[in-house]
């Protein structure tokens, strides 16, 4: 276990700094690592290690967006108003929408295991946007119109809408029927993930004025009481939806409110912690992609995953259309929201698992479309933020 963590980091840094060194985005080394020590080529990574691989990507993305929250101005929030609102879910659906149409046409599938498939790959990956927005936010790149701010919050809550969506098709396949009510839990959760970071905040900030730590026992508590919004989330899903996440950046947000010199110096400390968890992070996406599928995907599969990301990309265009953006900062905006990786890693072979007639060509297109749109995304954002946006 020990050697397997060895060769992941090592391996990972090295791959990372020849690919930027091709300015290249760091994370597809990361991911190459994954593909080549996991399971499905080489092996070397250790059982146990890939039985936690779940709860380290977790980690990993709680790490990245408690840091988002703590960086996240409420106020630059509210200046961008609706649009934020529509990046929600708009993007998505527009995507579901292409995926469920073309699918059957281009895969020879049916149109409810058509939008399965679409629920799957229509979720972006905060993994990948949030570390890039920070850093525009940090060299004061799209500070005017708040655009890094629009991407985050929308990238955190299109995965809840997405998620939902996809458990809603799952059940209608199941013979269940479509629940239009699963719908309602899309705002619900947002409300209570909204509340609980808020109160935790409101709490931690209390302590810390109360009792004096160092900041290193401060950001324990903080991630302890992130750790507990996901764990809550998960026990009291039957009853009533929460997103945890949400909730972890509404944590660093209230903190950052209440408290902006604290906020300001843990999330220097948060970006020193990401430097390890993001290696963990995009080396065990990679390590979960089985590159397997990929030839079984075929020419077709890559076809429709670019049309459906052209109709994402008009989704985009549609929620920014009635603002002050200029067309290159909406340009911008569209291009940022294209990586996927993390919740297509996580759901991705949950059809196939489930006996899902076309479970096999909904994980082989899941695959293909993080190593499309991981490093496209990636290098679409870093190539083209400073002649898009204003600093």
């Amino acid at each position: 276990m020990l050697l397997s963590f060895a060769l992941i980091l090592l391996i990972g840094f090295i791959l990372s700094g020849i690919f930027q060194k091709l300015k290249l985005p760091g994370l597809l080394g990361m991911l190459i690592t994954g593909i080549v020590l996991g399971p499905y080529v080489l092996g070397l990574i250790h059982q146990d290690i890939l039985n936690i691989s779940s709860d380290l990507r977790t980690i990993a993305l709680i790490v990245i967006l408690t840091r988002a929250g703590l960086a996240l101005d409420l106020e630059d929030l509210k200046k961008v108003g609706k649009p934020a609102i529509l990046m929600c879910f708009v993007p998505a659906t527009f995507e579901i929408a292409a995926v469920t149409l073309l699918a059957p046409l281009l895969l020879q599938i049916s149109y409810i295991e058509a939008a399965i498939m679409g629920t799957v790959l229509a979720a972006v990956s905060p993994a990948v946007i949030v570390p890039r927005m920070l850093k525009l936010m940090e060299n004061g790149y799209g500070k005017v119109n708040s655009i890094p701010q629009l991407i985050m919050a929308g990238a955190s809550v299109d995965d809840i809408y997405v998620i939902i969506l996809f458990t809603s098709f799952m059940s209608m396949y199941e013979g269940q029927g479509f629940n239009m009510a699963g719908l309602i839990h899309v705002p619900i959760a947002i409300v209570v993930g909204l509340a609980a970071g808020i109160i935790a905040g409101l709490l931690l900030v209390w302590l810390f004025n109360k009792i004096h730590m160092r900041d290193t026992i401060k950001i324990l508590v903080i991630l302890s009481t992130a750790f507990i919004f996901i764990s809550v989330e998960a026990i009291v899903k039957d009853y009533i939806p929460m997103s945890g996440l949400l909730a972890v950046m509404a944590l660093g947000g209230t903190i950052l409110k209440q408290y902006e010199v604290l906020a300001r110096r843990l999330s220097g400390k948060f970006s020193k912690i990401w430097v390890g968890t993001e290696m963990l992070l995009f080396v065990l996406v990679g390590a979960a992609v089985d590159i397997r599928y990929i030839g079984s995907a075929g020419l077709m599969a890559v076809i429709l995953i670019i049309s459906a990301l052209v109709l994402r990309m008009g989704g985009v265009f549609i929620c920014v259309i009635k603002t002050k953006l200029s067309a290159k900062e909406k340009l911008f905006c569209a291009i940022a929201y294209l990586p996927k990786a993390t919740v297509q890693a996580a759901i991705g072979a949950i059809p196939l698992l489930a006996g899902v007639k076309a479970g096999n060509t909904i994980l082989a297109v899941a695959v293909l479309a993080i190593i499309i749109t991981a490093p496209l995304g990636a290098v679409g954002i870093d190539l083209s933020f400073n002649k898009l946006l204003s600093k």
